[in-house]
């Protein structure tokens, strides 16, 4: 039993699941924004420009009888399919999605953008250019994997002629 409980603390104190457990719960708050952006802000511009259809009243009474609102089907108790809420449901995940996009899109070019200089320059010093091909190359390189010119020569020849 011991083993297990110091292999579940092991567990736990990993760096992945706290920063899991961050994400969750950063998810969870950004979900609850995304929902109000949904229901108080998109939704009703769409009920507008589909001149006063409410979503949320997009259903069918599963009993058979007809009612005018959700909200009088669920007083009667009876059991509805709700699919104007499902619709609603599927923007927010497309917002919620295209937000990610975004912002992970956003992260990519800012971490290029802040690269380091020494890094830039080490992968600078890396490579080389073929003097007969003009290819990049791996700066150990002695034959060019392109146009397979013995690259010594060339080092040799360019020294003859400085």
């Amino acid at each position: 039993m011991k083993h297990i409980i110091n292999e579940f603390k092991e567990f736990i104190m990993r760096g992945n699941v706290l920063d899991l457990a961050v994400g969750v719960i950063i998810g969870g708050a950004f979900q609850k924004i995304i929902a109000s952006l949904v229901n108080d802000v998109i939704m009703p511009v769409i009920t507008l420009c589909t001149g006063g259809i409410d979503f949320t009243n997009w259903f069918i009474a599963l009993d058979g009888n007809h009612y005018n609102t959700l909200q009088d089907a669920v007083a009667a108790k009876a059991a509805t399919l709700n699919y104007g809420t499902f619709l609603t449901e599927v923007i927010n995940f497309i917002i919620m999605a295209f937000i990610i996009f975004m912002m992970v899109k956003m992260m990519n070019s800012l971490s290029r953008k802040v690269k380091k200089p020494q890094e830039k320059e080490d992968a600078a010093q890396a490579t080389k250019v073929c003097p007969y091909c003009k290819s990049e190359i791996a700066t150990e390189a002695v034959r060019c994997p392109h146009c397979t010119s013995v690259l010594e020569k060339a080092r040799i020849h360019d020294n003859l002629n400085s």
